[in-house]
């Protein structure tokens, strides 16, 4: 067979289809198609395959990029699915939603020389889509059936990595998840437009069917409390991401029609889940006909604003302290948001909110960019005298997410956080200061991306079983000395 890779000299990078803004506004659908076998075997094609992948190096979960990429290009692809699934749990959902621009595609060495990144994403997405079309996605299936079991709190994308591989390795897994779904913020987070809610309803499926035990609306602390836990299982996982908002603290926040962006989009995606939503029918978390102001730079800030122009809001700006060099949310979702009509305010900062009962526009004050701070961003700097105000309605405030106080919501004083109130871990063994409670995901990192979560929940399910593993050992050597 002829070599299939190598080809970005002569075949520029292309996307999937992606719908004219125009139509995109009307509806929640995904912007983009999926390739045909064509295109995709084409475009995977590109890859140089270079010595050094930076892809790869690049890529959290480590995944063996320019080999399913050339194994598509061969048109191999139940393997090249193998290769994809084997380091992710949930490619698909990584082909959608990840940063690649930042990550992956950010880093491929054509993407520097000049001739435009291998459609890495976009290519991991056609190949796991035509795994699910041909039937080769397969719930785990466990040579034997362990007795030990496994408690996981939390049923977002660190609790279902895990969850897979310790149900791979034959324990007995139970998930308990406050929400009436499984997939945390993958359903009631990120919009249909970026992640269709089916992806993550298939993979919540293949978990049942692979034998994982759901708990959903259970709220630990209430429900049983993290003693109970513990005395239930072998070891606890707590994998519960991070969900209480960061404030901005500014005269008026507390007016009407300022409100939190997970609360905005939750509200969306349970109406497009057909859950019964009284705060958009009120109109309290409905952006129709009003002049919106998301304040924040990150994705969630992306997901607000793109939200937003679909309900129908008269004029959507975003106010960012930063420029756009400086933005953490990726590029490629700024400039989605710009083609469909989102006005971006680049260095500015909300010095108040205005209004009697509720707001009325959101007083701002420029922005000077200073020096670098440790994260290699420039320092905002408010310029004074300088305010001006901007038209709103409705305020949502995208500022990030901090952990909540588990140690009182689990009635666990004993649990140990650090100061920025995630779960104090060792990250060599990513177990907590109890004994068999271990933490993955947000709540021991801080807020991050979905494919950290993946990877965390991955890497915990190894020391789980190993930490399971080293007490079995433990108790028959005991039990044998005993029988001495």
């Amino acid at each position: 067979m002829a070599r299939q890779t190598l080809k970005f000299v002569d075949i520029p990078k292309q996307m999937p289809e992606k719908r004219p803004a125009e139509q995109r506004r009307e509806d929640f659908n995904e912007i983009y198609g999926v390739f045909d076998p064509d295109h995709g075997r084409e475009q995977a094609g590109r890859c140089s395959q270079c010595g050094v992948p930076f892809c790869q190096v690049h890529c959290p979960l480590h995944n063996n990029i320019p080999d399913w990429l050339m194994l598509t290009a061969e048109g191999r692809m139940e393997e090249a699915y193998e290769m994809a699934a084997s380091t992710n749990n949930m490619p698909e959902v990584c082909g959608r939603i990840c940063p690649q621009d930042r990550l992956c595609e950010g880093n491929c060495v054509i993407e520097q020389s000049g001739h435009g990144t291998v459609t890495i994403g976009a290519v991991e997405t056609y190949i796991t889509e035509t795994a699910w079309d041909n039937d080769w996605v397969k719930p785990a299936k466990p040579p034997r059936e362990r007795d030990e079991s496994v408690g996981i709190i939390g049923a977002g994308p660190a609790g279902m990595a895990a969850a897979e591989q310790l149900r791979r390795k034959g324990y007995q897994v139970h998930v308990y998840d406050r929400y009436d779904r499984v997939g945390g913020l993958m359903i009631y987070g990120i919009p249909n437009f970026k992640l269709e809610k089916y992806v993550v309803e298939r993979r919540a499926r293949l978990l049942y069917d692979s034998g994982v035990h759901f708990h959903l609306n259970f709220e630990v602390g209430e429900d049983a409390t993290l003693a109970q836990l513990r005395s239930w299982h072998d070891a606890v996982l707590i994998a519960t991401g991070v969900y209480k908002a960061r404030d901005v603290k500014v005269p008026g926040v507390g007016l009407g029609g300022v409100q939190k962006a997970l609360d905005f989009l939750t509200t969306e995606n349970r109406r497009d889940l057909g859950d019964p939503v009284p705060r958009f029918e009120d109109g309290s978390l409905n952006a129709q006909g009003k002049n919106v102001v998301v304040i924040g730079g990150g994705d969630t800030a992306m997901d607000c604003v793109r939200t937003s122009v679909r309900q129908g809001a008269k004029s959507v700006r975003c106010l960012y302290r930063r420029d756009r060099r400086n933005m953490p949310g990726s590029q490629r979702e700024v400039a989605n948001a710009e083609e469909e009509g989102v006005e971006f305010v680049w260095q500015a900062a909300p010095y108040a909110f205005l209004g009697d009962d509720s707001v009325n526009s959101v007083r701002a004050q420029r922005v000077h960019l200073g020096v670098p701070d440790a994260s290699g961003r420039q320092t905002p700097q408010v310029v004074s005298g300088s305010e001006y105000d901007v038209p709103a309605d409705l305020v949502i405030k995208a500022l990030g997410f901090d952990p909540e106080d588990l140690p009182t919501l689990f009635n666990a004083p004993e649990l140990k956080t650090t100061r920025r109130g995630t779960v104090h871990v060792d990250f060599r063994s990513m177990m907590t200061n109890l004994d068999g409670v271990f933490a993955a995901g947000d709540i021991a990192r801080g807020a991050s991306l979905v494919v950290w979560a993946i990877r965390d929940g991955r890497d915990v399910a190894e020391e789980i079983h190993g930490y399971i593993q080293t007490r079995a050992r433990e108790t028959t050597g005991a039990e044998a000395m005993a029988a001495e």
